[in-house]
């Protein structure tokens, strides 16, 4: 089994940063790939990013692309979610996944097995 605690949410200004973290403990997850999706009140959770299992391909939404870096560090089995020039509409809460064995497109949610509590991110106008 593995379990996943994110952590790095916050309140942040518009146009400001936040770091978010996602530690992997039970198993190492270096030979998974892993995302970040969100969820606002209301909506449906959707795809953020991606990352392939050495870090080598990372996938975004076109909402957060150019704007959102995925990185992962193995050895330390943590994931990381670099956030810059955050806007209203990127507040929800935030959770880490690792795709495990599960099959489905990198962007859709049944494609992966295990998720974390989740951290909430909100941006202030």
């Amino acid at each position: 089994q593995v379990q996943l605690v994110e952590s790095g949410g916050g309140l942040v200004q518009a146009g400001g940063s936040l770091r978010l973290s996602c530690a992997a403990s039970g198993r190492t997850f270096s030979g998974y790939a892993m995302g970040w999706f969100r969820q606002a009140p209301g909506k449906e959770r959707e795809f953020v990013a991606a990352i392939s299992r050495s870090g080598g391909n990372t996938y975004y939404a076109d909402s957060v692309k150019g704007r959102f870096t995925i990185s992962r560090d193995n050895a330390k089995n943590t994931m990381y979610l670099q956030m810059n020039s955050l806007k209203p509409e990127d507040t929800a809460v935030y959770t880490c996944a690792v795709r495990g064995s599960a099959s489905g497109l990198y962007y859709t949610v049944s494609a992966y097995d295990y998720w974390g509590q989740g951290t909430q991110v909100t941006v202030s106008s």
